[in-house]
């Protein structure tokens, strides 16, 4: 899959899944972590999950990017686009694996394929299709600026469609500002933007 671009942050890259990134990943889906996501799944169902990741890059042309740590390389969970058959709209989905979240890795991957998305492939929007239940994911929906659409339709009904602000909306944006100070303060806890006070 040497066609699939790879995508840089400050600490992470996202690259195109492979065969050694399965263990991670069977381990994340067979565990509670999955629950809002169909799981958990047993060994089959997430070998057939894993398959249908990288066959949707073939189908789509777009698809879920393996996240590493770009100074370890390590992976800490998957982000990306997400569109099988029957789905609505194009989605934007994310998972970090259970010991590597609370460090704003969702939110920095997500960001980054979200301007993948707009600039380089031209989506014009983007939604993504979260549990009720799943709390987590609602809050980083809206830390990225997404609302709830309650005129879009569902994938099944049982779950919320957030849809992410436009290209023109996040342009030069309080929301795209906040959303790099965050990631900042991530990166160093002592970040302060220009122009707060430091006392």
């Amino acid at each position: 899959m040497s066609d699939i671009p790879t995508l840089h942050t400050q600490r992470l890259e996202l690259r195109a899944p492979e065969a050694a990134d399965y263990p991670d990943f069977k381990a994340t889906f067979s565990s509670y972590r999955a629950r809002f996501m169909g799981g958990p799944l047993n060994s089959y169902e997430a070998w057939m999950l894993y398959a249908a990741e990288i066959g949707h890059w073939q189908i789509r042309g777009f698809g879920m990017w393996m996240v590493h740590l770009r100074d370890t390389g390590e992976t800490v969970g998957m982000a990306g686009g997400w569109f099988p058959a029957k789905w609505p709209e194009k989605e934007i989905a994310w998972i970090i694996w259970p010991d590597k979240a609370g460090k704003g890795f969702a939110l920095e991957a997500t960001s980054r394929v979200r301007t993948h998305f707009y600039a380089d492939k031209g989506w014009d929007t983007a939604v993504s299709y979260i549990d009720p239940k799943n709390l987590d994911s609602i809050r980083l929906a809206e830390r990225l600026g997404a609302k709830k659409d309650h005129d879009a339709a569902t994938v099944d009904g049982s779950d919320a469609c957030y849809r992410h602000p436009s290209p023109a909306a996040l342009k030069n944006s309080q929301t795209a500002h906040g959303i790099e100070m965050e990631i900042q303060n991530y990166i160093n806890p002592l970040f302060k933007p220009k122009g707060w006070a430091l006392d």
